[in-house]
């Protein structure tokens, strides 16, 4: 089924997500699997229109991509023109990173964009391959998205029971490249196309406050469960930030690294150090003169060797991280003694588009 619009302005540019390309367009035909994404988690959710989902998942910090597609259904190679005869859904997949943003706060937000009360479809578009759902890949994010609607339920934001489904990952096909990243492509006629669907003013009514509809103002940083920590860690990484080990000099990944970037850590993402205050100590460990974010770093004294020394940890993962040593250069005369195996680098160029963007102003003002 076509997605039907009832606004004659609307149905004038376009007729819906068909606008655009009336021709036939070449379609990515490799399924996609739930973990085919590097360095990052998915999230396969189903909102309606995968313009607009795409374009309100795309505003979270902490997602790094969003691909838009047919989820659910049989047989393989679904079309625009055959995915609903096959029993797909559109959908999206999120792929975002878990050291920034949480699969449950994934959730809540996608959650706020969407209308989870409609059996029917969402908005202008009706019929079954646009109706809500949540696609889990095991069962922590079943319970999860269980926990997510049972709240928004809850919330006395709906005069009607939530109805989103909550269904086990099976397939997930990307559509057309001209459906990808639509409302950038097609920044005018999505536009009409979204407020003519009624899908934001129905938003704003029901979450009148604007803070509510606005992406999280800050990375949320924390520990994952020790099981999740173990499969996301190397056993290098493992061992240093949660055993205090030490990883050899000179034979470790940053100890001779000199691109410009930022150092979070490895097992929450939060901001440590910048590659501006980064020396070489002749250690064979990464060095730096201070943090980037004080707040960030805690210093507790260690007595494990005969001789007392500072650790230094993160202050939300409680990682440690290296030692900090009086012998440093700079006013402050500090040596913050790191081990590369607690951090993961992130290159300027790649800031932005991991919810870092705030610090680029650091190597793009005059020094």
């Amino acid at each position: 089924m076509q997605k039907i619009i009832s606004f004659i302005i609307v149905a004038a540019l376009m007729c819906a997500c068909q606008s655009g390309s009336s021709q036939s367009m070449e379609v990515n035909k490799k399924m996609i699997k739930i973990n085919d994404a590097k360095n990052a988690s998915v999230a396969t959710l189903a909102g309606g229109c995968f313009w607009c989902v795409a374009s309100d998942m795309k505003k979270l910090p902490g997602v790094v991509r969003v691909v838009s597609g047919y989820a659910g259904g049989t047989g393989k190679d679904p079309t625009y023109e055959t995915y609903s005869e096959q029993g797909f859904i559109e959908a999206v997949q999120v792929y975002y990173d878990p050291k920034q943003v949480i699969y449950q706060k994934v959730l809540e937000y996608f959650l706020k964009h969407i209308d989870p009360t409609d059996p029917g479809g969402q908005f202008a578009d009706r019929g079954p391959s646009y109706r809500s759902a949540i696609f889990y890949a095991d069962d922590r994010e079943k319970a999860i998205a269980s926990q997510a609607l049972q709240a928004i339920n809850d919330s006395g934001k709906f005069n009607k029971p939530v109805v989103t489904e909550i269904t086990k990952f099976t397939n997930f096909y990307p559509a057309e490249d001209y459906h990808q990243d639509y409302d950038e492509k097609n920044s005018l006629r999505y536009k009409y196309y979204r407020s003519g669907s009624g899908r934001e003013r129905f938003l704003r009514e029901i979450w009148r406050d604007a803070k509510t509809l606005a992406p999280l103002q800050a990375p949320q940083y924390s520990r994952p469960a020790d099981p999740e920590l173990k499969k996301k860690l190397t056993q290098t990484q493992y061992e240093v930030t949660q055993k205090c080990s030490t990883e050899p000099p000179f034979l470790n990944e940053y100890a001779n690294n000199k691109k410009e970037g930022i150092y979070v850590d490895v097992v929450s993402g939060e901001p440590l150090f910048s590659s501006l205050d980064k020396y070489d100590s002749g250690t064979g460990w990464p060095s730096f003169t201070k943090p980037l974010e004080p707040g960030n770093v805690v210093e507790k004294e260690d007595r494990s060797l005969p001789s007392p020394r500072t650790e230094v940890r993160s202050k939300h993962a409680d990682s440690h991280l290296g030692h900090v040593f009086p012998d440093g250069p700079g006013p402050a005369g500090t040596r913050y003694c790191m081990n590369s195996a607690a951090m993961r680098f992130i290159p300027k160029e790649n800031l932005e588009q991991e919810g870092y963007g705030k610090y680029l102003k650091l190597f793009t003002s005059k020094r």
